[in-house]
Order: C-alpha cells, then sequence, then structure tokens
C-alpha cells in the first residue's frame, strides 16, 4: 500500500494491534502527531503551559516549577488519524506497517 502512495496524498491510518516494543510504540506516536487537530490541540497546549508557568526566586535568581507536556497521540488499539503523505516518512511508516491499516482519505 505505501508504494502506491504519491506525496501530498491524505491518508488515515488506523492501529489494529499495539506493539510490544517501545520504539515502535514512539514511531507510531510521532507519526500522530503529524495529524492537523492532534498538531493544534498539542500547541494549543504548550501555549497554555507557558502561560501556567510558575515563576519563582530561589538563591538570588529565577527557577521555573513546570507542568508535564500533553499525551494527546497515544498508541492504543482503535486509535486512528489522518495525515498527508510525504515520501521522507516512508520508512517510518513501513516499520510499523504491521501494526497499522492504511487507507486514502
Amino acid at each position: 500500500m505505501i508504494d502506491t502512495l504519491n506525496a501530498g496524498d491524505t491518508i488515515k491510518c488506523t492501529i489494529n494491534t499495539v506493539p510490544q516494543n517501545k520504539a515502535a510504540c514512539d514511531t507510531i506516536e510521532r507519526m500522530m502527531r503529524r495529524d492537523p487537530d492532534i498538531k493544534r490541540s498539542l500547541a494549543r497546549a504548550q501555549r497554555m503551559r507557558r502561560q501556567r508557568m510558575h515563576a519563582y526566586i530561589r538563591g538570588g535568581r529565577l527557577w521555573y516549577s513546570r507542568e508535564k507536556a500533553a499525551r494527546i497521540a497515544m498508541c492504543e488499539q482503535g486509535n486512528a488519524w489522518s495525515m498527508r503523505f510525504t515520501h521522507d516518512i516512508t520508512p517510518d511508516l513501513s516499520s510499523v506497517e504491521q501494526y497499522l491499516s492504511f487507507e486514502k482519505a
């Protein structure tokens, strides 16, 4: 399926099975962050974290208490996302192809 895609095609990916190894999960989550809705949510969460950042003085200098980053893209069975296909992500998609199903959107 990946060989038939052209650059600029919108594809929808769905997680069929969750991989047992962490590297494959990380690759899938990285691909999920290419979805425009997830990207927008992550950008908003980052902006809100910056606004809520707590600064305090300790030892005569400014220190910051930062929140943990939001986990919006999670590798769970049944999660789906859409993204634009580019040829630079072909190795990543082919490495996790056994866990995903692809379709043109």
